[in-house]
C-alpha cells in the first residue's frame, strides 16, 4: 500500500474571518432581541484537549483576553475547557486561531449542551450533610458520656433533651438522601437498601424521644446520629468514585459545530445547524471543522480526519469528495453541498452509538448492589420477626419489643456493606493515581479485574501521534536545506517534523523565494532560478514509496523522498509485554493505513492487528469479542475510539485524548508513560480480592451480632457501636492496598 501526503498550511488570510452580516446587524423584526444580544454579549465555550497545568491556564487566558471584543476568559483545568465572555458578534474562529498561535488545540463546544456537567450539586449536598452529621455526632457523644458516667434523674433528663434538640434536626436533615430513596423504592413496591436504613434512623430517634419523654434511663440519639454519619460517609465515597464519569454522548453532542456559514443567493449567512437543510451550500474556511455531512462542489483542500477515523495524515479533498461532520479543513476554502446535518450527521450518529454502548455498560451491577437485593428483605424479616416474637413472649411489652426490633435493624444496617466497595476503590484509586492512573467510575476496578482481552488504538495511544523524519542522513545537506525552507512555509504535520529534524541535525533552511502553497499538493518556490517543490509524489514526478513520505524535486535528477515514522509512546512496549505476561490477549485495531499499523505491530510483538477500521467497525470489534464471552479493555484516545471505549467492559484513555474519549473512559492515563496499564490489571485483581474479603467481614459480623440482638442482649446504642466497629474494620482492610 502506498502512503503519501502533501504539505499544507492555513494561509494567514484564511485564519482571520470577518464577522458575518447577520452578526453585525440583525433584521429589524428582531430589533429587541438584537439590542438584548448587544447588552448580554456572547458566551463561548472551547475544549482544550492539550491544556494540563497552571502555565497552560495562564497562557490560554492571556491569549484570549488580548483579542478585541473579549471581556474575560476563564479556564477550567479539570474539564479542560475555557469559558469566554465576549461582545456580541464575536465568533469562535478567531479565538481558536489565537490559541493555535500560542500552541494550543481548541474546539468549539455548545454551552447549552454542557449545563448538566458544569456542577456537582449532589456531591456538595452529600458533603454538607456529612459535615453536619459529624459535628452533631461529636456533641451528642459528649453529652452521652456524662449520662454514662452516672448522671441521673433531672440531670440525665436535661442531657437527653439537649441531645434530642441536636440529634432530631440532624437526622431529619442528614437523612434526606436515605429517606427520599426509601420512599421512591416503596412507591414502586420495592425494598431497596435505603428502606432498612431509614427505618433504623426513624426507630432509633423515635424510641429515644419516647424514653426521654417518660424519663427513661436510656436514649439512643447518639446511635441515630452515628448511623447518619457513617452511612453518609459511605454514600459520599461511592459518589466521588462515580462523579467524574459524565456522559460521553453529551460531550460528543457538544463537539458538533453549532453554526454553519450558508450561501444564500451568493451571500454568506450564519445559521444554527438546526436551520441548515439538505441541499444547502455551506462554506468551510481553512482551520474550521465541517458542520455537516456533504459533497465538495467547489475548492481544493486537505482534511484532517484523525478525530473520526484515526488516520494520522491529512487526505486530499476536491470537487466530488465526500466529507463528514467533525473533520477539520486544513488548507483551502471549500463549498460543500449538504447531504445530512444535525441529528442526521455522522458525528451525531457516533454520539448515538456511544449513548447505546454506555447504557449497555451501565447495566453492570456492582457486588454491593447484588448483595443488597437479598440483604434488604432479610433485614426486614428478621426485625419484624423479633418484634412479633418478643411481643408474644413478654405478653405485649411494646417498649421491650420495639427496642429489640430497632437493635436488629441498626446492627444489620448496611454500613459495612455500603463501605465495602467504595473504601477499596478509594484506596486502590489512590495507589493507581500515584502511578499515573485516574479511576473515574465506581465499578471500573471490579471490571478491570475481569479483563482477558486488551484492544489498543494506534495513533495517539501506542504512538505519540507526532511523525519523525527517519532518513534525513540519506540526503545531501543542500537538499535538506531546500526541503527545510519549503517546509517552514507550512504547518502540515510532516512539514513541522521535517523542520524539527533539520534543526536537530544542525541544518538551517536555505533561501527560497516566492513561496506558495498549493492546497492538496504541497509547497513550491524559486531557488537559484529554478522552481522547487515539496509535497505529494505525483506532483513532484516521483514514484510513491510504501511508507509515509513527502517528496522534494529541485529540477536536478530524480525526486528525493523524506520518509517518516510515528514515535512510540514511552512505556508502550513495556505495557504490551506486561499484559501478555499476565496471559491476556492483546490486539491492535487502528483506522490508519495497513503499512504503518503492520510496522508498529511488529515492533511491539502484537500478532492480532487490524488496519483501516472505521469508528463503527471498532465498536463492532469490541461487541464481537464481548459476544464471544471476552471481557475487553479498550485503550484509545480519539473521537473515532469513543464508541468502542463506551462499549468495552472497561476502558482507558490518555490525558492527551480528546474530551469525548476521556469522558467515555473509566480510567485516564495522566502521563505519557503507558507502563502503568500493566500495573492497573494487577492492582485491580488485588482490589477485587479485598472487596470479597470485606463482604466476608460484613457477613461474619452479622453472623455474630444479629443473634445477640435477636435475644435482647444488644441495646440500640450497643448495636450502633458494633455497626461502627464493622465499618472501621472494613475501611482498615481496604487500606491494606496501600
Amino acid at each position: 500500500m502506498t502512503v503519501s501526503a502533501p504539505l499544507n498550511t492555513p494561509m494567514p488570510e484564511h485564519v482571520s474571518t470577518a464577522a458575518c452580516p447577520a452578526c453585525i446587524a440583525a433584521p429589524s423584526a428582531q430589533g429587541i432581541a438584537a439590542m438584548a444580544a448587544e447588552v448580554q454579549g456572547a458566551r463561548l465555550m472551547l475544549s482544550l484537549p492539550t491544556a494540563h497545568c497552571a502555565a497552560c491556564m495562564v497562557a490560554v487566558e492571556q491569549a484570549l483576553q488580548a483579542l478585541p471584543g473579549v471581556r474575560s476568559a476563564r479556564v477550567n483545568l479539570s474539564l479542560r475547557r475555557v469559558s469566554v465572555d465576549a461582545e456580541a458578534g464575536v465568533t469562535a474562529e478567531p479565538l481558536i486561531a489565537a490559541l493555535k498561535g500560542v500552541g494550543y488545540e481548541a474546539h468549539e463546544l455548545d454551552p447549552g449542551l454542557l449545563s448538566a456537567t458544569e456542577t456537582d450539586r449532589q456531591g456538595r449536598d452529600l458533603l454538607m450533610r456529612l459535615g453536619v452529621a459529624g459535628f452533631s455526632m461529636m456533641n451528642v457523644m459528649l453529652l452521652s458520656v456524662a449520662v454514662w458516667s452516672g448522671a441521673g434523674d433531672a440531670t440525665r433528663d436535661l442531657f437527653h433533651w439537649i441531645s434530642a434538640a441536636i440529634a432530631l434536626p440532624t437526622v431529619v436533615f442528614a437523612g434526606q438522601p436515605f429517606f427520599k430513596s426509601a420512599w421512591a423504592s416503596l412507591r414502586v413496591g420495592r425494598l431497596g437498601m435505603d428502606v432498612p436504613i431509614s427505618l433504623a434512623l426513624i426507630l432509633a430517634s423515635g424510641i429515644s424521644l419516647f424514653e426521654t419523654w417518660h424519663s427513661g434511663h436510656h436514649a439512643y440519639f447518639d446511635a441515630a446520629v452515628m448511623l447518619s454519619f457513617f452511612l453518609l460517609a459511605g454514600r459520599y465515597l461511592d459518589h466521588r468514585t462515580r462523579a467524574v464519569a459524565r456522559s460521553a454522548a453529551e460531550e460528543l453532542a457538544a463537539l458538533e459545530v453549532p453554526r454553519a456559514t450558508v450561501l444564500r443567493d451568493g451571500v454568506e449567512v450564519v445559521l444554527p445547524i438546526a436551520e441548515v437543510a439538505v441541499g444547502d451550500l455551506v462554506r468551510v474556511r481553512p482551520g474550521g471543522r465541517m458542520p455537516v455531512d456533504g459533497v465538495v462542489v467547489e475548492g481544493q483542500s486537505e482534511l484532517d480526519r484523525s478525530l473520526l477515523t484515526g488516520e494520522s495524515l491529512p487526505v486530499f479533498a476536491g470537487a466530488g469528495a465526500v466529507v463528514s461532520a467533525g473533520e477539520v479543513n486544513l488548507t483551502g476554502p471549500l463549498v460543500v453541498r449538504v447531504t445530512a446535518a444535525g441529528r442526521a450527521s455522522s458525528l451525531h450518529r457516533m454520539a448515538d452509538l456511544v449513548a447505546v454502548a454506555e447504557s449497555a455498560r451501565t447495566r453492570y451491577t456492582s457486588l454491593a448492589e447484588r448483595a443488597a437485593r437479598l440483604y434488604s428483605p432479610l433485614v426486614h424479616i428478621l426485625s419484624f420477626s423479633a418484634f412479633g416474637f418478643w411481643m408474644w413472649q413478654t405478653g405485649g411489652d411494646l417498649r421491650f419489643a420495639v427496642n429489640i426490633s430497632a437493635a436488629v435493624l441498626i446492627i444489620t444496617c448496611p454500613c459495612a456493606l455500603g463501605l465495602a466497595v467504595p473504601a477499596v476503590v478509594t484506596a486502590a484509586s489512590g495507589k493507581l493515581f500515584r502511578k499515573g492512573l485516574l479511576i473515574k467510575h465506581g465499578t471500573a476496578l471490579e471490571r478491570l479485574a475481569e479483563v482477558d482481552t486488551v484492544v489498543f488504538d494506534k495513533t495517539g495511544t501506542l504512538t505519540m501521534g507526532a511523525p519523525q523524519v527517519t532518513n534525513l542522513a540519506d540526503h545531501p545537506r543542500v537538499a535538506v536545506e531546500v526541503a527545510a525552507a519549503l517546509a517552514a512555509a507550512s504547518s502540515h504535520p510532516l512539514a513541522l517534523a521535517l523542520v524539527a529534524g533539520a534543526r536537530a541535525a544542525g541544518i538551517s533552511p536555505t533561501r527560497v523565494e516566492d513561496l506558495r502553497e498549493v492546497p492538496g499538493y504541497g509547497v513550491e518556490g524559486m531557488w537559484k532560478g529554478r522552481r522547487v517543490r515539496l509535497g505529494r509524489a505525483e506532483w513532484c514526478g516521483a514514484d510513491a514509496l510504501d511508507v509515509t513520505a513527502t517528496y522534494l524535486c529541485t529540477g536536478e535528477g530524480a525526486a528525493r523522498a523524506f520518509a517518516f515514522a510515528d514515535s512510540l509512546r514511552p512505556g508502550a512496549a513495556e505495557a504490551v509485554a506486561s499484559l501478555r505476561a499476565q496471559g491476556l490477549r492483546v490486539m491492535l485495531v487502528s483506522g490508519d493505513a495497513a503499512g504503518s499499523v503492520a510496522n508498529l505491530a511488529g515492533r511491539l510483538g502484537i500478532v492480532d492487528w487490524t488496519a483501516g477500521a472505521l469508528p463503527a467497525e471498532k465498536a463492532a470489534t469490541v461487541a464481537r469479542l464481548t459476544g464471544e464471552g471476552r471481557r475487553v479493555l479498550m485503550v484509545g484516545d480519539g473521537l473515532n475510539d469513543t464508541a468502542a471505549l463506551a462499549a468495552a467492559h472497561v476502558s482507558v484513555s490518555p490525558a492527551s485524548a480528546l474530551d469525548a474519549a476521556r469522558v467515555a473512559s473509566d480510567i485516564v492515563l495522566l502521563g505519557q508513560d503507558m507502563a502503568p496499564i500493566g500495573d492497573a490489571l494487577r492492582i485491580s485483581r488485588q482490589a477485587s480480592k479485598r472487596i470479597v474479603e470485606n463482604f466476608g467481614i460484613s457477613a461474619a459480623y452479622n453472623v455474630i451480632a444479629v443473634p445477640l440482638a435477636l435475644i435482647g442482649m444488644a441495646t440500640p446504642l450497643a448495636a450502633a457501636a458494633a455497626m461502627s466497629l464493622s465499618s472501621i474494620t472494613v475501611s482498615l482492610n481496604a487500606l491494606r492496598l496501600k
